[in-house]
């Protein structure tokens, strides 16, 4: 069952660390005319003319593209810290970039210099990309079994809130306007404060106390709080049985977790899921809403209007997944959504270069947006994270999240990158590219990602092993080191394999 603690845990590590990733995806939309407006202002005071206006975009996309690239510098410091400092330790640490670039954000305007946000920019990312890992992995290691799912999926729906307060934040009429905008970009910090000050009276992570400090009390303390009963026993000697299973590896790094075949299709499951999830286009789509709801006839007064409430649209299907994703599995989640936005890409494309000639094709269009956006948010957007928690072991779990979320920050960086010359090259068709990754990515779950609801981590471990081709070696008693098949028998496996 859900326990008060478990739930209070979710809540504050989501509110205090989700939320804030979110609220900096959007935060700059809204007022970036006034933003640009005082990065001119400022260069005019220091150098008495005006800015040249592509040196201006230039830096405008560079204060854009420095929170992903800081996402990305955040996803490689997942592995040391979480191994040294456990989950809730990185967690408190985590709170120090975002206070520091909440300061420095919020009092840009006074001390007159854009280059601090520009600054500020990277230290949110990289505080970004350590909460987008940890989170998920805490999450998912503290919960039971028939409840990772739902939790797994909490940090997913406190990034769309995120999304949404920043737009609402963002209206004219509230800060997205000249005087507002520094108070906007500082207020990410007190959602840090308050994590900081409730987050160290909940209990770190039981299996990091126990697989990785060895520290089987404090385990079992934690585990009790947790589930609310004192029999624990069942789950220490899972975990047991997971370490011995592992012990032969140690703690894997990104290297060995590259070369080790016992996980090689687990580490191309979870690159796979997270290119899919970011270039499908999620980031595109939000920058191009406005855009498509103008063509449509939406009064420019009003876009901000209807762009708040496709955010709430993506608040609500977040939060069905999170009650629907333990009974109707991770894959048809992830099929659904990435079908979805399959579908929707291509119609999308359709009515974008037939708007002119048929009237009703804008509204269409709308609502080819919307649909969008209801399928990454049901599957494309939060069940990735939780099928790495689920796909890998102890070990190797905090080198997993440090590839995945790499290569999120790292997709996510490009298409912010790209799509502007995308868009200029090829129009509408560009959300042909998108349909075209979300087939691919959709086919790729079909026929390989297995439905781990449910399942103990070793259960699905077993399922991963017969597509791997290795064998995990159990006697009646207890389950022996995890092998790979002995040399004489791999040769005729990798023989039928090649046949295949």
């Amino acid at each position: 069952k859900m326990t008060l603690l478990l739930a209070m845990v979710a809540l504050i590590s989501g509110f205090g660390s989700s939320f804030q990733y979110g609220y900096n995806v959007s935060v700059i939309n809204s007022p970036a005319p006034y933003m640009q407006d005082f990065y001119n202002q400022t260069y005019f005071n220091r150098n008495g003319v005006p800015m040249d206006s592509s040196f201006l975009t230039f830096l405008w996309s560079l204060t854009v593209s420095m929170y992903p690239l800081g996402g990305l510098f955040g996803s490689l410091m997942v592995w040391p810290l979480v191994n040294n400092c456990g989950r809730k330790g990185t967690l408190l640490i985590n709170n120090i970039f975002s206070i520091v670039a909440a300061v420095l954000m919020g009092t840009s305007e006074v001390a007159k210099t854009f280059e601090v946000i520009i600054f500020s920019r990277v230290i949110m990312g990289i505080y970004a990309g350590l909460a987008s890992n940890v989170v998920p992995m805490f999450l998912g290691e503290i919960s039971p079994k028939n409840l990772r799912g739902a939790t797994g999926v909490v940090p997913q729906f406190f990034i769309t809130v995120g999304i949404l307060v920043a737009q609402i934040l963002g209206l004219n009429s509230i800060l997205g306007n000249a005087k507002g905008w520094p108070l906007m970009l500082g207020l990410t910090g007190i959602p840090s404060v308050i994590q900081l000050l409730i987050l160290p009276f909940f209990p770190e992570s039981p299996r990091y106390l126990l697989l990785q400090k060895g520290n089987e009390e404090q385990a079992r303390q934690a585990l009790r709080k947790l589930r609310g009963w004192d029999d624990v026993d069942d789950e220490i000697a899972e975990m047991r049985q997971e370490d011995r299973s592992e012990k032969e590896e140690g703690q894997f790094s990104v290297l060995s977790l590259f070369t080790f075949r016992g996980l090689r299709w687990q580490l191309i499951s979870i690159i796979v899921m997270m290119m899919g999830q970011q270039l499908s286009g999620i980031n595109a789509v939000f920058y191009y809403a406005d855009r498509i709801f103008e063509f449509a006839g939406v009064d420019s007064n009003n876009v901000q209007y209807v762009t708040v409430s496709i955010g709430a649209v993506n608040v609500v299907m977040t939060l069905l997944a999170v009650f629907i994703v333990e009974s109707l599995g991770r894959r048809i989640l992830l099929l659904a959504g990435f079908g979805l936005c399959c579908v929707s890409c291509a119609v999308l494309t359709l009515a974008l270069n037939l708007q002119d000639t048929v009237s009703w094709m804008s509204y269409l269009s709308i609502v080819c947006v919307i649909v969008y956006i209801i399928g990454h948010a049901i599957g494309a957007s939060p069940i990735p994270f939780v099928m790495i928690t689920e796909m890998f072991l102890q070990s190797s779990r905090p080198a997993a999240f440090m590839v995945g979320g790499s290569v999120h920050w790292l997709c996510n960086f490009t298409v912010g990158l790209v799509f502007l010359y995308l868009e200029a090259g090829l129009g509408s068709y560009c959300f042909l590219l998108f349909c075209g990754i979300c087939l691919v990515t959709m086919l790729y779950i079909f026929f390989i990602v297995p439905e781990t609801k449910n399942k103990t981590f070793m259960e699905i471990n077993r399922i991963m092993a017969k597509r791997n081709k290795v064998e995990i070696q159990e006697d009646k008693e207890e389950l022996k080191d995890f092998q790979t098949v002995p040399a004489g028998q791999e040769e005729k496996k990798e023989i039928s394999s090649s046949e295949l």
